[in-house]
C-alpha cells in the first residue's frame, strides 16, 4: 500500500512540475511577445533576407514573432574567433522560423544551442564498411545538425544561402529541417505529422522520390535535387525542404504529390509568395 501511494504521489508531482513548466515558459514567452520588434532587426530582414518581403503580411507579422521568441530562448555560440551579434542572430533566426510558420510549434524544443563557424568547418568521424573495417575521415560541411540539441552552421554559407532565395540550397533551412526531423527521437525523413494517417501517404510519396534521386544520381541524371539527398531518407527530406521553399513552382510541376506533402507537413504554399 505505501509503495503504491509513493507512486502515486510520485505520478501527481511529475505532473505538477510538467505543468508548471509549461506556464512558466507560456508566460515568458507572452512577456517576450509584448515587446515590440527591435527596428534594429527590422533593418537587418531588410538587408539580408530577400525572402521576406515575398511573404504576406499575416506571415511578415507571425515570422518575427517567432524570432523573438526563438532568440529568447535559444544560444547562439561563436567559433574560431567569430563573435556573435544581432545581425547573425537574426539572420539564422529568420530562416530557422520560415519552417515554423502556420504551424502548432514549441520552437524545436530540442534544440539548446547554435555554433556558428566563419566559414565551412572540419568534422572528424569515424565510418564502418561492411567488413567492420573502422577508417577515419575529415569532412568539410557548411553545417550540421545534432540530436543532443546542437545546430552547427558556416556563417559565410549561411549568407550565401539567405542572399539568393531562388537556387534550392539554403544550409538554414536543410539543418532546421533536420531539427524537425529529429524531434521524434532520431532522424530517418519522417518528422511528426499532424495525423497517424498521414504517414501512408507520406511514406508512398517519399519512398518514390527518393528512389528516383537514388536513381538519377546512379545514373548522372540531371535532378531538381542535390544529390546529396540520395545519401538516407533523412538527408533527401531535408534536401526536399530547400526546393520546396525556394523553388515550389518547379517542384510542384516535376513533382506534385511531393509538394502537396509538403504544403500539408508545413501548412503553407509558397508558390503564392512569388
Amino acid at each position: 500500500m505505501l509503495a503504491i501511494l509513493t507512486i502515486l504521489l510520485f505520478g501527481l508531482s511529475a505532473m505538477a512540475w510538467l505543468g508548471s513548466s509549461r506556464w512558466r515558459k507560456t508566460r515568458h514567452r507572452n512577456r517576450v511577445l509584448a515587446s515590440p520588434f527591435p527596428k534594429a532587426w527590422r533593418a537587418i530582414l531588410k538587408r539580408r533576407l530577400p525572402f521576406f518581403h515575398a511573404l504576406p503580411a499575416d506571415l511578415q507579422l507571425q515570422l518575427k514573432r517567432h524570432i523573438q521568441v526563438f532568440l529568447a530562448e535559444k544560444h547562439f555560440v561563436g567559433c574560431d574567433g567569430l563573435q556573435i551579434t544581432d545581425e547573425i542572430r537574426v539572420t539564422i533566426a529568420a530562416q530557422a522560423c520560415l519552417l515554423l510558420l502556420n504551424r502548432k510549434t514549441d520552437f524545436y524544443p530540442k534544440l539548446r544551442q547554435i555554433l556558428v563557424y566563419p566559414d565551412a568547418f572540419i568534422v572528424d568521424s569515424q565510418r564502418q564498411d561492411p567488413a567492420g573495417l573502422i577508417s577515419e575521415q575529415r569532412n568539410v560541411l557548411a553545417g550540421e545538425s545534432w540530436e543532443h540539441g546542437q545546430v552547427i552552421l558556416s556563417w559565410k554559407n549561411t549568407l550565401e544561402g539567405a542572399a539568393n532565395p531562388h537556387d534550392g540550397n539554403n544550409v538554414v533551412i536543410h539543418e532546421f529541417a533536420h531539427q524537425l526531423d529529429q524531434e521524434d527521437g532520431y532522424a530517418n525523413g519522417a518528422p511528426i505529422l499532424q495525423r497517424r494517417q498521414d504517414y501512408r501517404s507520406w511514406s508512398s510519396v517519399f519512398n518514390q522520390a527518393f528512389n528516383e534521386l537514388v536513381h538519377d544520381a546512379a545514373m548522372g541524371k540531371p535532378s531538381l535535387f542535390d544529390y546529396y539527398g540520395a545519401t538516407n531518407p533523412a538527408e533527401f527530406f531535408a534536401v526536399v525542404t530547400e526546393v520546396f521553399f525556394e523553388k515550389p513552382a518547379a517542384l510542384n510541376l516535376e513533382h506534385p504529390a511531393l509538394y502537396r506533402e509538403l504544403s500539408h507537413f508545413y501548412q503553407v504554399d509558397p508558390i503564392n509568395w512569388r
